[in-house]
């Protein structure tokens, strides 16, 4: 592939002819190579970076090695390799992932959240453990310090599984009939959840108490008749900031000390919000996704 700046507008060029380099180079002819005005221009891409029908989850490992990308049909999970820029491996499985989680800084520990109420722990070498909630699953998140992965979904109760100790802990219980997000705060290991009833609710991990609840509901314009907007994904940005997805298409932005947004997005499509993230280079720029479009926007204006 082939990129060109026009007027501060950049173009890629998916077929614009151009050879590989040649994997029998050695690395310093390759360097000389790299020095070229024709290969600064050039991005290479991943060699069989697809799946059969369709893609439903896809995280970068913390080291920026591996991409791990989950989907159909057959359910299966492949992990390609940034720096060979190929497929590294390839697992089958026998339900459809709802959702990953990567627990190491490389590929050796993932965590696979499946349809049927399973939920299996993947090492390097494959299948390594697999256990069963006792509700269906809709999303997980990793607490490190303590090892505890804490589950959410189709009930008012939050699991936590502690992989050192192999066993179910005492769950967190809530007056929400069920949850479609969760995630922790890497800074003080805060717990959001988004419920079905449009609450932002807030745990502390050490006291295993309620410390926050939020209604988002009542901030996001409806199309839905008398229904209530839930929440459909979160997002921290970093120890005060979080970003909320509704599932008609609205995103607020709060400060955990404040229980009201300071900004509101709206996609205008009322389409339920699939995933937000904020720009590691500017840290105002907010990226927000539904199922038909991608918005890039400033989170103050």
């Amino acid at each position: 592939m082939q990129v060109t700046n026009v007027n501060d507008v950049r173009v890629y060029n998916l077929t614009c002819g151009q050879k590989a380099v040649p994997e029998w180079l050695n690395d310093d002819k390759r360097k000389k190579l790299k020095k070229e005005a024709d290969m600064k221009q050039r991005i290479e891409l991943i060699q069989g970076f697809e799946m059969p029908m369709l893609s439903s989850c896809i995280q970068m490992t913390r080291d920026g090695q591996y991409i791990f990308v989950t989907g159909a049909y057959k359910p299966r999970v492949r992990c390609y390799d940034v720096n060979e820029l190929s497929l590294k491996f390839e697992r089958c499985f026998d339900n459809e992932c709802i959702q990953m989680k990567i627990l190491s800084e490389d590929y050796s520990k993932v965590v696979f959240m499946h349809s049927n109420r399973y939920i299996e722990f993947h090492s390097q070498v494959g299948n390594y453990y697999t256990i069963r909630t006792p509700k269906q699953g809709r999303a997980c998140d990793y607490r490190y310090s303590s090892c505890d992965l804490y589950c959410v979904g189709a009930t008012n109760e939050i699991y936590r599984f502690n992989l050192e100790q192999g066993q179910y802990l005492e769950p967190l219980s809530s007056k929400s009939t069920g949850f479609n997000a969760c995630e922790f705060n890497p800074e003080h290991e805060l717990f959001a959840c988004g419920s079905v009833e449009g609450h932002l609710e807030c745990y502390d991990p050490r006291v295993r108490s309620l410390v926050g609840n939020i209604d988002c509901a009542v901030y996001a314009n409806s199309n839905s008749g008398n229904s209530l907007p839930a929440v459909s994904c979160i997002k921290f940005k970093d120890a005060l900031n979080i970003a909320v997805g509704t599932s008609t298409g609205q995103i607020l932005m709060f400060d955990i000390r404040s229980n009201k947004p300071y900004f509101i997005k709206d996609h205008n499509y009322n389409l339920p919000i699939k995933r937000i993230d904020f720009h590691t280079l500017n840290d105002d720029y907010v990226l927000s996704i539904d199922k038909k479009i991608c918005k890039i926007w400033n989170r103050h204006t």
